[in-house]
């Protein structure tokens, strides 16, 4: 008999009513193959122990020195505003992060969890009761495909309590992995960033060749009977022209595909990319307007392609 998988996670989140049917339990997983520059949650893009630390609750000012005492390997010390410097190279080595257990006031917090099968299914038997009749779990991340034997065992034990399953995906993994999962999912999320190769691999760090490849396999394969809505992050200056719009419209008519929901550009992660020691390169840029959201909008509906805006998916 294998050993039960686990996986790191690094949130869950209850009463979600934005990311799939019904009232639902979000699940976080940490890692993801892709570097999106604008990502809202750069916690997770690197698949382990990480060190957050917000100056606005540290209480170093105060003359707390905990954190400094019990790091053995001297990567704390005091900046010119006399407010903790920590060293970062010292801190990605860092198996124990020690300084998280003495800071009293959580200004350092450690976002990553390590959770068997049995401990998410607690949580999920818990929130289930809250979750009324079209209620369910909805796996996201960082990207859950990057731990996807985790995720297979989760989704069957799911299966087994009845539990409506989702997703939302870059769609960056093998197609037969891809499929594997998505046979046990009764909706999906799944991001098109940009249909442009070149552009889709300066904004994301990875072609789009696969994930095009997988949602086509998707739209097609006998295995998958559920519910499937395209999602692009529009972000003003990367993929909100009319070009890239035609493009995707073009691709989801080949593949009889015929909802998509395009997401407004926000800023949410900024505090996280500082909190990490991190410069957030879409600070001033990539805002767009309400205009040029339902003008985009109107090329999808135009289309006979279902557009939604923002948190307007109909479930």
């Amino acid at each position: 008999m294998g050993m039960t998988p686990t996986a790191m996670i690094f949130d869950i989140q209850s009463f979600s009513v934005h990311d799939g049917p019904g009232c639902r339990t979000n699940v976080f997983f940490d890692g993801c193959p892709l570097r999106c520059r604008w990502c809202a949650n750069p916690e997770s893009q690197l698949h382990r122990r990480q060190l957050l630390f917000s100056e606005r609750t540290c209480k170093w000012d105060q003359g707390c020195r905990a954190c400094r005492s019990a790091c053995s390997r001297g990567a704390l010390d005091v900046n010119d505003e006399h407010m903790p410097r920590i060293n970062r190279r010292i801190c990605a080595s860092c198996e124990t992060i020690e300084c998280v257990k003495s800071c009293a006031a959580e200004a350092l917090r450690e976002p990553v969890r390590e959770m068997s099968v049995d401990d998410v299914m607690r949580v999920l038997t818990r929130d289930m009761r809250d979750w009324g009749s079209g209620g369910g779990v909805t796996f996201t991340g960082g990207e859950p495909l990057m731990q996807s034997d985790f995720l297979i065992e989760v989704l069957k034990r799911c299966h087994e309590k009845m539990i409506h399953t989702a997703i939302e995906t870059s769609g960056f993994t093998s197609t037969e992995r891809f499929l594997d999962v998505f046979s046990l999912l009764d909706f999906a999320f799944v991001d098109v960033k940009n249909m442009d190769e070149e552009a889709h691999r300066w904004g994301t760090g990875v072609s789009n060749e696969q994930v095009l490849t997988n949602i086509a396999a998707l739209a097609h394969s006998d295995r998958w009977h559920g519910r499937l809505v395209l999602r692009q992050p529009t972000i003003a200056g990367y993929n909100d022209s009319d070009e890239n719009a035609e493009k995707l419209i073009d691709f989801m008519n080949e593949n009889d595909l015929f909802e998509i929901n395009l997401l407004k550009f926000h800023r949410l992660g900024q505090t996280k990319w500082e909190q990490l020691g991190l410069t957030y390169e879409y600070a001033d840029k990539g805002d767009m307007s309400d205009e040029r959201m339902s003008e985009l909008q109107d090329m999808y509906l135009d289309a006979g392609i279902a557009c939604y805006i923002g948190d307007n998916t109909p479930f």
